[in-house]
This record gives C-alpha cells, structure tokens and sequence, in this order.
C-alpha cells in the first residue's frame, strides 16, 4: 500500500500539491521555486480566483493552523473570510489567548 500523501500549500502561486509526508524533506513550488507550507491532510484549497480566501489562509498557515484529521473525520473549524480572521485576531489580542487557538474557534464570547 502506498504512503499517504498530503497537502504542500505554495500562498504566492495559490496553488496546492498532494505528496507523501516527510518531515526532512524542503519542499519546493515547481512553478516559483518558493518554499511549500505543509497545509494538512484533511486540506483542501480554495478556488484560485478566490484572493480573499488565500488570505485567510495565509494568516491561518502562518500562525501555524493546520488541516488535520482527527478521529471524527475533519479538522474542525477553520474561517473562511478575512472578516472572520480579524475577528478571531482581535478576540486574541483583546484576551491573550495564543493566536493558533482563536483562530480555531467556532464561536466568540
């Protein structure tokens, strides 16, 4: 059986790429030459055209929010709209909490 493969972001071409998981491996966009963030397994990119998504996802990525299965099959909330990540950021400023947990955040109190 093949080794699962999952999904290398590159956020300036806001393009994706399945290949199989290792750690000590650089990878690098065929297209740019730029580094590959690892997104997750459970990953699956936004429509090209859609800027304001890879936005979203660039400041989720960097902040070190993955896209990984857990045992009910999904990786749980993650926004989608740059509204929702300002909120999210704000809630974090606001309260201290670390930026990675209030981006995963179903709801705001």
């Amino acid at each position: 059986m093949p080794a699962a493969k999952t999904s290398y972001v590159c956020l300036s071409c806001r393009v994706s790429y399945k290949q199989c998981y290792d750690p000590w491996r650089e990878r690098t966009c065929p297209r740019c030459a730029g580094a590959l963030m690892y997104a997750g397994s459970a990953f699956a990119a936004p429509p090209k055209r859609d800027r304001a998504a890879w936005r979203a996802l660039t400041v989720l990525l960097n902040a070190g929010v993955g896209f990984h299965k857990s045992c009910c099959g999904g990786p749980g909330y993650r926004p989608r709209t740059l509204r929702e990540v300002r909120e999210r950021m704000a809630y974090a400023r606001r309260t201290g909490e670390p930026a990675a947990t209030a981006l995963r955040r179903v709801d705001l109190p």
